[in-house]
């Protein structure tokens, strides 16, 4: 079998057109080709996270605790309330784009762009949804001290219960404000954004509150007794929980602090490991560029749909072909969800 067939007239390329391996277009196996290397890279980026995950498995943020917030719902613990909604959107989206293709089979133009103007709404409420979700991992909620360790503390009550810094740090006067090239030197650089509250306004705070308590990163598995026990640390995963210090512990961890954390970047966690910013940063922003871009692709076949450009070609496998990118980047997400998220 041969890669060319020769006539007295032509010759005839296997890939001209005329013959369709494993009864694909050239097109949709390019786009598979694609898929299949993407995932191949996601496989790579959540194969990394586990690693590290396992590595510090002992002090790795807890997403019951970090993922709390919901849209209008301010002050509420909502523990992955609204990422589970934010992937039923997505998921639904691919319901979506399921019945746009399957609109483009029977040559239904209507139907077509009423079912992929709805893919892109859900696209767009996904990004958007994320966007807000990285505001408030980026902004925080409690706050939290770093020591001269390198360990993250938080403040709980007697109880378990999380504490804000605004809630008992004070305000010292004398305290330096933030150095920019507006109020130093023209050859300085701009320096770390300052916290809302110093060390000292913090470590004060905590001296003049002593009912206050220390909650480090070590995270403790319960046992069958602790499961039997009614005491168990209201809004926490019942299965893990943080160690909490006593007062006379907890006095020299906040003597030993060396910097006052808010939310998370790159370099700092309020939440714990610095590690695991870096991931959620890196992968979720990630899809969250397939998913934008995929709503780009989306809209231009829609205004192509529109046009009734597909109708003249008596054709809708564009529809098809952006569809098996939706799919994937929908796949994709389920896995992102269950490693980041679940486990």
């Amino acid at each position: 079998m041969g890669a060319t067939v020769t006539t007295a007239n032509k010759t005839e390329n296997t890939w001209g057109g005329g013959n369709e391996p494993m009864g694909a277009s050239y097109g949709k196996l390019m786009m598979w080709f694609f898929i299949v290397s993407d995932a191949l890279t996601f496989s790579g980026f959540l194969a990394a996270y586990g690693f590290s995950r396992f590595k510090f498995i002992d002090n790795w943020p807890l997403a019951d605790e970090v993922f709390t917030h919901f849209p209008f719902m301010h002050g509420v613990e909502a523990p992955m309330y609204y990422v589970a909604l934010m992937t039923f959107i997505l998921i639904f989206s691919s319901v979506t784009m399921v019945l746009a293709v399957d609109a483009g089979h029977q040559m239904k133009q209507k139907k077509v762009a009423f079912y992929m103007l709805l893919t892109i709404v859900g696209g767009l409420i996904f990004v958007g949804s994320q966007a807000w979700e990285w505001k408030n991992f980026i902004h925080g909620e409690y706050g939290a001290v770093e020591t001269k360790g390198g360990s993250i503390i938080q403040f709980v009550t007697k109880e378990g219960k999380r504490v804000k810094l605004e809630d008992f740090a004070v305000k010292l006067p004398g305290q330096r404000e933030e150095l920019t090239r507006s109020k130093g030197k023209w050859f300085m650089k701009d320096e770390e954004t300052l916290s809302t509250y110093s060390v000292a306004e913090v470590q004060a705070g905590y001296k003049a509150h002593p009912e206050l308590l220390v909650r480090t990163e070590k995270i403790y598995r319960d046992t069958e007794e602790d499961r039997k026990n009614t005491k168990l640390q209201p809004g926490l995963n019942h299965n893990k929980h943080r160690e909490i210090l006593t007062r006379a512990e907890s006095d020299v961890l906040v003597g030993n602090a060396h910097l006052v954390v808010e939310g998370a970047n790159l370099k700092r966690n309020e939440y714990g490991s610095k590690l695991f910013a870096d991931f959620f940063f890196f992968i979720t922003g990630f899809h969250g560029f397939h998913v934008f871009s995929g709503v780009v692709i989306n809209f231009i076949i829609f205004l192509n749909v529109l046009l009734g450009t597909y109708e003249k070609r008596r054709t809708y496998e564009m529809v098809e072909k952006v569809g098996l990118y939706w799919h994937f980047v929908d796949l994709v997400w389920v896995f992102v969800f269950t490693f980041f998220y679940l486990v």
